[in-house]
């Protein structure tokens, strides 16, 4: 009998616009839960939930920009701008879809916000492959 022990490996996802995805959607649901535990257990008012929210967003997508320059490996900027563009597009579309949300200035602030820290942690993405 041959009694090797085979490794099992989680499926690596090819895609590094896709693997920045679901990274930043996974810091998304991370820093929500986050902003609700402060919600009901501080001090905190509902009045400054949405500049909170915006940073969740900006830090998600930093997150998932960085993923994604990683991953490719060349032209992190442009990776990390494309998903800031699907992550925001994308909240925005579950936002209309979900809560009968319109577009204002707040939603093309985020989106704003999304595209620049996507493309910054793209950057930074790229130059720390090693």
């Amino acid at each position: 009998m041959n009694s090797t022990k085979s490794i099992v490996r989680p499926p690596r996802i090819g895609s590094p616009l896709i693997a920045g995805v679901i990274f930043s959607i996974i810091w998304l649901a991370i820093g929500a839960l986050l902003l609700s535990f402060l919600l009901y257990f501080s001090g905190m008012k509902e009045n400054n939930l949405p500049q909170y929210s915006l940073a969740v967003h900006g830090f998600s997508a930093l997150a998932g920009g960085f993923v994604s320059g990683k991953r490719s490996g060349a032209k992190g900027w442009y990776q990390g701008a494309l998903l800031g563009l699907i992550y925001g597009i994308t909240v925005l579309t579950i936002g209309f879809l979900a809560a009968d949300s319109g577009l204002s200035a707040k939603s093309a602030m985020m989106l704003l916000a999304a595209v620049l820290a996507g493309a910054f942690g793209g950057m930074i993405g790229v130059n720390l492959k090693k």
